[in-house]
C-alpha cells in the first residue's frame, strides 16, 4: 500500500499529481504551516499570449500560522477575476462544457480559511481524475507510515526537473505550437477530459 503525504496546494499542478496518482492513499494535514511563494495560494492557467498565475489574497501578512487558521481576503474579487479568466483560456477547450460546472460552484462560495477552499477544490480534481484511492485528512502524521513525504517540495522557485517526480508528456493545448508543461491540472483536464488520467500515470518520472 502506498501512502504519499502532501502539501495541500490550490488547484494542483501535474507534477503534484503525477506524484499521487498511483497512491492507495493521500495524506494531508491542516496543521501544515503556510509558506509563502507557494502553490498553496496559487495556480497556473495558459492564456492565449501567456501563462498566468491566479492568486488566492489572504489576510494579514506572512503569516506562520497552520493552513486552517489562514483567513481568505474576500474584499477583492478575485473569484470573479479567477472565473474569467479560467473561461477565456479554456472556453474553447474540448471538454470544458463537461468539467467546468464542477469547478464554478466553488468559486461561489466563501470559504473561510484557505485550507477549506483547498480541499473542496482537490477533492472535486481528485474525483475528475477517476482517482481511486483514498484522501485522508491527519491532525499529525506518522513520517514512518509514509512511503513519499513532499511537503514543502514541490514549490514554484526552482524547476520541476530538478525533481524526481514529472516527466512530461505533451498533450494538445489550446494556444501555441510549443508545449507547456506543469500548469494546472485544469489545462489537462479540460484539454483532455477522460484521458487525462492516463497521461498523468505516463508522466510519472520512474
Amino acid at each position: 500500500m502506498k501512502r504519499v503525504v502532501v502539501d495541500l496546494h490550490f488547484i494542483p499542478c501535474l507534477e503534484f499529481f503525477t506524484a499521487v496518482v498511483d497512491a492507495d492513499e493521500i495524506l494531508v494535514s491542516p496543521d501544515e504551516l503556510y509558506q509563502r511563494q507557494s502553490y498553496l495560494n496559487r495556480t497556473r492557467i495558459r492564456l492565449a499570449n501567456k501563462v498566468e498565475s491566479l492568486s488566492i489574497p489572504i489576510q494579514g501578512r506572512r503569516p506562520r500560522l497552520p493552513l486552517n487558521k489562514v483567513l481568505i481576503d474576500y474584499s477583492q474579487n478575485w473569484q470573479k477575476i479567477h472565473v474569467r479568466g479560467i473561461q477565456s483560456a479554456y472556453g474553447k477547450a474540448p471538454f470544458f462544457e463537461f468539467f467546468f460546472p464542477y469547478i464554478e460552484p466553488v468559486f461561489e462560495k466563501k470559504h473561510a480559511s484557505l485550507w477549506d477552499l483547498n480541499y473542496e477544490m482537490l477533492t472535486i480534481c481528485l474525483k475528475l481524475l477517476r482517482y481511486s484511492g483514498k484522501l485522508t485528512v491527519c491532525q499529525k502524521i506518522d513520517e514512518e507510515q509514509v512511503d513519499l513525504d513532499l511537503r514543502g517540495q514541490i514549490k514554484p522557485s526552482g524547476s520541476f526537473l530538478e525533481r524526481e517526480l514529472y516527466l512530461p508528456v505533451p498533450y494538445a493545448q489550446l494556444f501555441g505550437s510549443d508545449f507547456e508543461p506543469n500548469l494546472s491540472v485544469l489545462d489537462l483536464l479540460f484539454c483532455m477530459g477522460t484521458e487525462a488520467k492516463k497521461l498523468l500515470l505516463s508522466s510519472v518520472k520512474n
